[in-house]
């Protein structure tokens, strides 16, 4: 048996992190990664770094081939530096191996053929999430039918592209492969496009992503898939239209990754969701081991990783007033074409939760920096509490959300009035300046 203070099972964001933390408080660290691919977790890996490469050579005409040559070298390049971080750290020791729980204070793993135990006051459990296959009759193992991990490795770009799930997920992977050429379909259970958005932003995206020929098929389910040759795949609906591809992806989510743990020889207890179930500190029902990133449930991104590992060291060496209780206004992005930016509350939301709200809106085609780039697409919309003045939320489909959405959410942490991002002098000219009016909420 080999004894750490601390055993990490996965190298994901949160892993990593908290590896080199306790790591560089003298703390022995064991960090278990079964799959040497995943050095440095999803995001590096298979999910935002990859996919922002391939969104950004798409939309500069950078050839498919090409494409997918770039993004893997990024993503080799990153990957051997998060290993070779922690790899020369001499209180950290890497295994790569499963990770199966023996009990509450072990965990087994297999080096070099043979079995061996680690232990450790302190489990830490990053091990993400994994794609959801939906219940689809037919071929559903066709090598035609891809997730969101195995599409982006095919060195051929499909002609034509079905996407089963219009949620963030599917509509970033729509856009991308729209721009490298590939004839889009997307299939939705829903009678309507991002039902939790904004409506109007919601029927700004549709409009545009239809505008560069994606199609859209609402109110209706993926039921059938038939592999006919070795081109080609029919994707039969609900509704009986058939429709044929040269490739399926399947963006229906993502669950959490306990397979395999040997949970049940623990302590620690799952959500009805099969995440693993934690307090507001991140500590699982067992009260040595804590869960962070994906597996817990909730917002799947990785700077939410990071800020569990940031919970946890608060926890364990500072004043544990960092939890998930405090953790507030988390924004997100959707990096579509242009790209969608959102935090906070709705329109409809702030008043279904009693708010009395002012609105403002601004089109961006009436902000000088577009008309600068060229690109008049898009609409900003925030929401302001009347009787406060502070901030309640922003959606913003347009150039540069992904960065101006920051701002917002920072003056929503802080507590200040819509005013104060309303009357700031900002450069010119640029989106952010774009704030001056769309605040001007009065």
């Amino acid at each position: 048996m080999l004894t750490y203070d601390a055993v990490i099972i996965g190298f994901g964001k949160a892993g990593k992190t908290l590896a080199g933390k306790l790591a560089a408080k003298e703390w022995k660290v064991a960090l278990v990664e079964k799959d040497r691919d995943m050095y440095g977790g999803t995001c590096i890996n298979i999910a935002c770094i990859p996919t922002k490469v391939l969104v950004h050579d798409g939309l500069h005409g950078v050839p498919y081939t090409k494409a997918i040559e770039r993004k893997n070298e990024v993503v080799e390049k990153l990957r051997a530096k998060n290993y070779k971080t922690l790899a020369d750290h001499e209180q950290v020791t890497i295994y790569h191996s499963a990770a199966k729980f023996r009990s509450d204070k072990e965990v087994e793993i297999t080096i070099d053929g043979r079995q061996e135990v680690l232990t450790a006051e302190h489990i830490f459990i990053n091990t993400g999430a994994t794609p959801n296959i939906p219940p689809i009759k037919g071929d559903i193992e066709s090598d035609k039918v891809y997730t969101s991990t195995t599409l982006i490795e095919q060195q051929k770009l499909p002609g034509k592209l079905v996407v089963v799930g219009a949620g963030y997920i599917g509509l970033e992977y729509a856009s991308m492969y729209n721009s490298f050429g590939s004839e889009v379909t997307i299939i939705s259970p829903d009678d309507e496009l991002l039902p939790q958005e904004d409506s109007e932003i919601a029927a700004e995206v549709q409009k545009e992503m239809e505008a560069k020929g994606i199609r859209f098929i609402f109110g209706n389910h993926a039921e059938e898939l038939t592999e006919v040759d070795q081109e080609d795949v029919i994707v039969t609906l609900s509704d009986g239209e058939k429709i044929t591809a040269q490739a399926v992806l399947l963006a229906t989510g993502r669950t959490p990754n306990v397979e395999g743990l040997g949970l049940e020889n623990t302590t620690i207890e799952l959500t009805e969701n099969n995440a693993i179930q934690v307090n507001h500190h991140l500590q699982t029902t067992a009260e040595n081991v804590w869960a962070l990133g994906d597996v817990k449930g909730g917002m799947q991104f990785t700077y939410i990783s990071l800020d569990d590992s940031r919970i946890v060291m608060d926890s364990l060496f500072g004043d544990g007033k960092h939890s998930l209780q405090t953790r507030a206004n988390v924004p997100y992005s959707v990096f579509i074409d242009p790209p969608f930016s959102r935090v906070g509350l709705t329109a409809k939301q702030a008043i279904d939760q009693g708010y009395e709200i002012l609105e403002g809106k601004l089109p961006v085609s009436s902000h000088p920096r577009a008309h600068v780039i060229n690109d008049l697409r898009g609409l900003f919309k925030v929401v302001v509490d009347k009787k406060t003045n502070l901030v309640l939320g922003a959606s913003l489909f347009g150039s540069d959300s992904h960065e101006l959405i920051n701002l917002v959410k920072m003056a929503m942490d802080l507590d200040v009035p819509y005013t104060f991002l309303r009357d700031q002098v900002y450069n010119h000219p640029v989106m952010s300046e774009s704030f001056n009016v769309l605040f001007d909420v009065n």
